[in-house]
């Protein structure tokens, strides 16, 4: 296989176009901002962090937007610690997590396991979403077993649909087989040289890291395979996604 440089991190399947072919960019690349859309605090640093780093790396802006704080009743009695306890730990935590990858952390104040789709949430989550006037957005893929992940899916789709489909689109994936189902890539990012680096992040998240991290390594690893990296994370796009010349740059390195 021919070795793959700095330069293409965003590789598609044979069914989908490789905008990392597009080398010739008019005039001075554009600071873009990014928003990973995650049901919680730790999610988008487990589903796009190597991604996340290499975007700050060029100086974008990343935004991981969670649904909620780090209230989770099931892990408070787990570890039996007071519910408030355990949220202000986990999001202190996820402050640190995002510091490794140099992006800001915003939140929302939803419940863990009972995120309502309705009306109020559609259009609370598209002002907060829309206030930040992201450029490109990640979000979970929606076919998932838990039900907060649907709803971040659906709360960012709904939002998108109102810009008109402005921004591109992209879905991320979180344990694989566990939580996520029938995921199919179109994307791939190549995040060897960042790899320690979304691995710090990850184990900044104390408390939650070890119930997803191995499947993370593993899911990374699996990834790379598929298109002959050492550590990969994989995306699908929405095929309705605005063919823009920033997908290209945001997703593409210099050496």
């Amino acid at each position: 296989m021919e070795s793959v440089s700095r330069r293409s991190i965003l590789i598609g399947t044979t069914a989908a176009r490789t905008f990392a072919e597009t080398k010739n960019l008019a005039g001075p690349r554009k600071k873009l901002k990014v928003v990973v859309v995650g049901a919680h605090v730790d999610d988008p640093q487990s589903g796009c962090g190597g991604t996340i780093a290499l975007c700050t790396q060029l100086s974008h802006e990343v935004v991981a937007l969670s649904l909620t704080r780090g209230d989770s009743d099931s892990i408070a009695r787990s570890l039996q610690m007071a519910p408030l306890a355990l949220a202000a730990k986990r999001y202190e935590d996820a402050v640190r997590s995002c510091a490794f990858l140099n992006c800001r952390l915003v939140t929302l104040n939803y419940i863990n396991r009972a995120v309502a789709i309705s009306d109020e949430h559609y259009k609370e989550f598209s002002t907060m979403l829309l206030a930040e006037t992201p450029d490109i957005v990640f979000t979970h893929w929606p076919i998932d077993t838990h039900p907060d992940h649907r709803a971040a899916s659906l709360l960012t789709y709904n939002a998108w649909l109102e810009t008109g489909l402005k921004f591109p689109l992209f879905f991320y994936e979180v344990e694989l087989g566990r939580q996520t189902q029938d995921f199919f890539p179109t994307h791939y990012v190549d995040i060897t040289s960042v790899a320690e680096q979304k691995k710090a992040a990850a184990f900044a998240n104390a408390i939650t890291v070890q119930g997803w991290w191995p499947l993370h390594e593993q899911m990374q690893r699996f990834r790379g395979l598929e298109r002959g990296y050492q550590s990969a994370e994989a995306f699908n796009s929405h095929p309705q996604s605005p063919d823009q010349p920033s997908l290209a740059a945001i997703l593409k390195s210099v050496s």
